[in-house]
Formats: structure tokens, C-alpha cells, sequence
């Protein structure tokens, strides 16, 4: 709220207060002792051989600006397109990462993708679409359009590092900074070419 400067209702504070909650206590539940993982990751860490959704939310600047992006690539890292928005009416960043899925998965659909596996950095994002719906959570008719789409495809959704999704990044950070509401990119808008490059070699990059 601070970051944001913005100011909640009740009813939604007590439903981000239940959603922590009951994440927290998920989590708990997992006594199992997990080996630590790899200290490097790198984009499509799961080698899936179909198209590649990246798709990510920004809120920065001064004033706070939100925005989203993504970009379609095939397997082997080779650039498909590629959309950002802005976000005139809302600083939230989940709502950002939300919309930003949700749009990714429209054009998908209008571009007839059978197979498609769609990253996302928003770990909580992936969580509210995963679990069972809230149908109390503020977001709640967006949430259930994406479960739409994807029972409705043989799309998949992953939790993607911050350093495996940085194209997503770079386009939801030109979305915040422009106002189109969508902006369909046919060729990589200026300086997400390296990023593309790096990602489509196998790039290895340190976790944070």
C-alpha cells in the first residue's frame, strides 16, 4: 500500500488478509525436507517443444505507472510476436500480472495455438490460478476467465524465475511507459533483441 500510495477497502483488505493466510498455511504443511535447488535457471527450463508464453506486470516510475507484456516465441527461442498494454485505471500489481496472463491467453486463442506453455514470475498469480477459486477475492471474474482458458486448451501455466522472463519484463516495463491500452509488436521493439538472443542459446543466469 505504501509503494503503491494507494488505499484498500475493508472487504478487500480481509479477503488479502484470508488469501495470506491461507497460503501461509499451505506452505506449513510441507514438512518435506527439499534438497536445495540449482542456483542457475534459464527461460523454457522445462524444454517444452511448443509454443512459449512469457508474460509479465509492471508497476514503476514516478508517477506510478502499470503496464503489461508478453511474448510468443517457439521452442527453440525464435521470436513470434509479441503485446503490452497499459493500465490507466488500476496501480495494482496484481492486476497487472493478471491481465497481462489473461491477454497473452486471448491472443493465443484468436491465433489458434494448440499447445501452448504460458510462464509467468508471479508466483502468487500461478497459486490464484492453480487453487480453488475465492469467489470473494476482488479479482475473482478474471481469475475464473483464465481457468476458462485454460480447460478449455492444452495450455499450461508455470511459475518462471524473474531471471528466466526478462523479455516479459522488458515489454510490460514499454507498456507502463506508453498509453496504449494494446500494442501488438510484429518484430522485437528496439533492445528486446539481446534479451531474445540470450534467452534463445540457453543463457544461464543466477537466481536472486
Amino acid at each position: 500500500m505504501c509503494l503503491n500510495n494507494e488505499q484498500l477497502s475493508l472487504t478487500r483488505l480481509c479477503c488479502n488478509i484470508y488469501i495470506l493466510a491461507e497460503t501461509i498455511s499451505s506452505n506449513s504443511l510441507n514438512t518435506s525436507v527439499v534438497p536445495p535447488s540449482d542456483r542457475f535457471t534459464r527461460w523454457n527450463n522445462n524444454n517444452h517443444r511448443y509454443t512459449i508464453l512469457n508474460v509479465d506486470g509492471s508497476c514503476n516510475g514516478d508517477p506510478l505507472r502499470t503496464g503489461f507484456g508478453g511474448v510468443f516465441r517457439d521452442h527453440t527461442g525464435g521470436f513470434m510476436s509479441a503485446f503490452s498494454g497499459f493500465i490507466g485505471h488500476s496501480q495494482d500489481i496484481l492486476y497487472a500480472e493478471l491481465s497481462a496472463l489473461h491477454e497473452g491467453l486471448v491472443l493465443a486463442v484468436n491465433r489458434n495455438y494448440d499447445e501452448l506453455a504460458c510462464y509467468s514470475d508471479s508466483l502468487l498469480t500461478v497459486n490464484l490460478i492453480k487453487e480453488d477459486l475465492n469467489h470473494y477475492h476482488v479479482y475473482a471474474v478474471l481469475i475464473q476467465n483464465i481457468k476458462d482458458i485454460l480447460s478449455s486448451r492444452s495450455f499450461t501455466l508455470q511459475h518462471s524465475l524473474i531471471e528466466g522472463n526478462k523479455c516479459a519484463d522488458f515489454l510490460a516495463k514499454i507498456g507502463a511507459s506508453k498509453n496504449e491500452e494494446l500494442e501488438i509488436h510484429s518484430s522485437p521493439p528496439e533492445g528486446l533483441l539481446p534479451l531474445l538472443q540470450e534467452d534463445a542459446v540457453g543463457t544461464l543466469f543466477l537466481r536472486r
